[in-house]
């Protein structure tokens, strides 16, 4: 049996008062988050206006739209179930630092999400206007010189950094004691610089057409995988004081299901999502790099279904493409037997992960909690 590690950020007391977050993190951490969240753009926001209404206005407003607007806070909340799992406290000093580190994630989410739409042309996240095509109206409206496009590209890049820094910002002022702080630095900074690596790779393969299905795994894990979950379940159990052992279960647990995370993404992009209407088909249209296509183009070469192969590439990367183009493109997905295979594989991975849980055998109540939380993110989501 794996030694269970003691919380090593702050001494304090079980019977310490519960938290003033409006919520309890045990059963409902997102709420918790949203409430860290509020009060740390409103401070950042209030010191910036000192300097600069206009900066505070133009760029950190739009900043914070993307933040609130909805997400599931999917990272913190595997955060805090590495922490509980590990022997974390769920309330008191301890958890009250914990909590804000996992909110410093959301952060980071907010420059992958904004570079990422900027990147692939996307005009919205989550009902509303992505950031670049925000800026860009806010330019139109107030009749400003020279190019609206440009200016919205330029302030979305300059808003995903500054959720950057406000991330490490939120990390280094978290409250973690330096023993803490030492323990989680090595994932906190990796995690970082496989964002980016994740970001560029996925940029690269819409520029190579890779096609290979492990090569395309490999950059669902970087692109995704990594931060969603290992990371998080790394940076909870790091906190927590958990032995390397302890570590290299979780981030094994972590790396399966965070693949399956971004699988299921790829077919929620093509196939249909959660509510959301008429799937987007952003991924054929950009022509990333995905299991999905990269099983499809494998399938129809190895049974020499030469014309479904070139139909596939020829949509792929392709913008312009209809409504009825992409329901083709659908069918002949499934007539490949493609997505089949990535429902196999996604099972494959989450089993995997849920193995990989039980054998770790983790503090209550995280041994329930986290792998609901595994089966939640992979779940099949109903068409809208």
């Amino acid at each position: 049996m794996q030694r269970r590690p003691s919380a090593h950020v702050h001494e304090a007391s079980h019977d310490a008062p519960p938290h003033a977050l409006g919520a309890d993190p045990d059963q409902d951490t997102a709420a918790v988050i949203g409430t860290l969240l509020e009060r740390y753009l409103a401070q950042r926001r209030e010191e910036a206006a000192r300097s600069s209404e206009q900066f505070a206005r133009d760029v950190i407003d739009v900043l914070v739209d993307v933040v609130l607007r909805g997400g599931k806070r999917t990272r913190p909340a595997f955060l805090w179930w590495g922490w509980r799992g590990c022997g974390g406290e769920s309330r008191g000093a301890n958890a009250e630092a914990v909590l804000k580190v996992a909110t410093a994630l959301e952060l980071l989410q907010a420059c992958a999400v904004i570079h990422d739409d900027l990147m692939d042309g996307s005009p919205s996240r989550r009902g509303a206007p992505a950031a670049h095509v925000a800026f860009a109206d806010r330019h139109r409206a107030a009749g400003l010189r020279g190019d609206p496009d440009d200016f919205g590209a330029y302030a979305a890049v300059l808003a995903g950094d500054l959720a950057l820094v406000w991330a490490h910002d939120l990390f280094e002022s978290a409250g973690l004691d330096a023993k803490a702080r030492r323990a989680a630095a090595p994932a906190w900074q990796a995690m970082r610089t496989e964002i980016i690596a994740g970001q560029y790779l996925d940029l690269y393969g819409q520029s190579t057409g890779v096609d290979s299905p492990e090569e395309s795994l490999r950059v669902a894990y970087l692109k995704s995988g990594l931060y969603t979950v290992e990371r998080p379940l790394h940076l909870g159990a790091a906190i927590a004081g958990a032995g390397p052992d302890l570590i290299a279960s979780l981030r094994r647990a972590g790396r399966s299901a965070g693949v399956a995370f971004q699988l299921r993404n790829d077919l929620v992009g093509v196939f249909g999502s959660d509510g959301s209407g008429e799937p987007s088909g952003d991924d054929i249209k950009d022509g990333a790099s995905t299991y999905l296509t990269a099983i499809a183009l494998q399938r129809a070469r190895a049974h020499s279904r030469h014309e479904a192969e070139r139909q596939l590439r020829d949509a792929i990367g392709n913008r312009d493409l209809s409504p009825e183009d992409l329901r083709r493109v659908r069918d002949l997905l499934t007539r490949l037997g493609a997505a089949d295979a990535v429902e196999a594989r996604i099972e494959q991975l989450t089993a995997d992960a849920l193995t990989v849980l039980e054998q770790a055998r983790l503090r209550a109540p995280a041994h329930e909690r986290l792998p609901a939380l595994v089966r939640r993110v992979v779940e099949k989501r109903p068409a809208g």
